[in-house]
């Protein structure tokens, strides 16, 4: 009965990924994120009345007349809605009779490209916004985008988003010019072979007016693509996570209440990739020991499976010395030791890197103590190109090879992501200076 109850967890939990689609809007300040997430949640009927209600009487609307300000549906906090820009990452979930979605509206300013990279470590799909009355056209034919959108389309592909959808909007400024259209994706598709993105679907829309956001644009007729919620409703997303090895990063250590004879031993935590049954074997990092899977609990009573995405308690055969911060991988596939991490990182702090100081690596359940040893290489976000640098500075890329105090149970990010990715955190300030993915050759 227990087996049976597992194998359908499992199966609810990998049909919930497939038909939960996570995207972000990314782009530059007033590319128009905020008002085309709020016509997507208009048009699909995702907005409650009292919602609308408050926003078509909110003393910041940017509309004439009765026409509803839709960005005031994500920009929810007073400064936003005063200067009319997003400023923190704001999450909406919304669903279609064929899909569930949950959206990331991020900020477009440079100074909080920090906030952009919070919300696109867990997308499924990025959606970079380019409006084409800041798009340079020279006479001569060059198009000229603008460096955010080379910055977030760059760190989609860091981050190994699977989905880019290219929505060119505001075409109703440019009275809906297919020219201009063919011309400005001609040049994202140029940058992107050079980026390396290859799933890239480009769209011409007006999330004002609403033009092939929901339903066609009768006005461009010369487009014959889907709308924007039948791309995203047709993007496929298969998580890979249930057939990779497994790694379950411990939280807790469970004891029993000291009123019990029974000497209870869990160990509590969130499986971040593989599957596990009774009787595995495991291999316990970075200390080196073997243990064998007694049971799985959880509030739901006892498992003989579980897999990715969910959290439970495991029960070992032996008596060891497992903390927080120790990592229980498959014992065929352990997770690789590293003491020396080089890692590609997005510098999130207006503070520069001192290569002096220490700061925190924070991977998975696990805080160690960590230096930064080298700056390999600074990537040049227009040209692509990689260049020899000694410091780090507010929103740079590099390349970079950090030493960690104690070894660190990881994989790459391209492999796994949740045990290939990181932060660093100053160790004065507690502030997060850095998100890195790690490289292993």
């Amino acid at each position: 009965m227990n087996a049976v109850l597992a194998e359908k967890q499992l199966s609810q939990a990998a049909g919930a990924e497939r038909g939960l689609l996570r995207f972000i809007t990314a782009g530059s300040v007033d590319d128009g994120k905020s008002t085309l997430i709020g016509r997507l949640l208009f048009d699909s009927k995702g907005i409650f009345a009292d919602q609308l209600d408050a926003i078509s009487r909110a003393k910041h609307k940017r509309t004439v007349g009765d026409t509803v300000d839709l960005s005031l549906l994500t920009d929810g906090l007073e400064a936003e809605r005063e200067q009319g820009i997003t400023i923190d990452v704001a999450y909406r979930y919304f669903a279609t009779p064929k899909r569930k979605f949950i959206i990331a509206d991020t900020p477009g300013h440079e100074q909080y490209t920090r906030n952009m990279v919070t919300g696109a470590s867990t997308a499924d799909a990025v959606i970079i916004l380019i409006d084409v009355s800041k798009v340079k056209l020279g006479d001569d034919g060059s198009v000229e985008l603008l460096t955010q959108t080379k910055r977030h389309s760059t760190i989609a592909h860091l981050l190994r988003i699977e989905h880019v959808i290219v929505a060119v909007n505001k075409m109703d400024l440019v009275d809906y010019d297919q020219s201009v259209y063919d011309r400005i994706v001609g040049a994202y598709r140029q940058f992107a072979d050079q980026l390396g993105l290859r799933d890239v679907h480009p769209i011409p829309l007006s999330a004002l007016a609403g033009d092939n956001v929901v339903t066609a644009g009768e006005r461009m007729p010369w487009y014959q693509g889907p709308t924007l919620i039948e791309l995203l409703e047709g993007l496929s997303v298969y998580d890979d996570a249930h057939v990779q090895p497994l790694r379950f990063p411990v939280q807790l250590v469970a004891r029993h209440n000291g009123h019990e004879a029974n000497d209870f031993r869990g160990y509590m935590g969130r499986i971040e990739a593989g599957q596990v049954r009774k009787g595995d074997k495991l291999a316990v990092q970075p200390g080196g020991q073997s243990a064998t899977v007694k049971d799985i609990v959880t509030l739901d009573g006892s498992l003989e499976s579980a897999g990715a995405g969910q959290s439970v308690t495991l029960l070992l055969e032996e008596y060891l010395d497992i903390s927080r911060g120790d990592m229980l991988s498959a014992a065929e596939q352990p997770a690789t030791l590293l003491k020396a991490v080089e890692a590609d990182v997005c510098w999130l702090s207006e503070e520069p890197l001192d290569m002096r100081r220490k700061y925190w690596l924070k991977h998975t359940t696990r805080q160690v103590a960590a230096r930064v040893t080298r700056i390999d290489t600074l990537l040049d976000i227009n040209t692509q190109e990689r260049r020899q640098a000694d410091a780090l500075r507010l929103n740079d890329i590099a390349r970079i090879s950090i030493n960690v105090q104690q070894p660190l149970a990881a994989d790459a990010y391209d492999a796994v992501r949740a045990t290939g990715a990181f932060i660093l955190i100053d160790e004065v300030t507690h502030q997060t200076v850095a998100a890195g993915m790690i490289r292993i050759a």
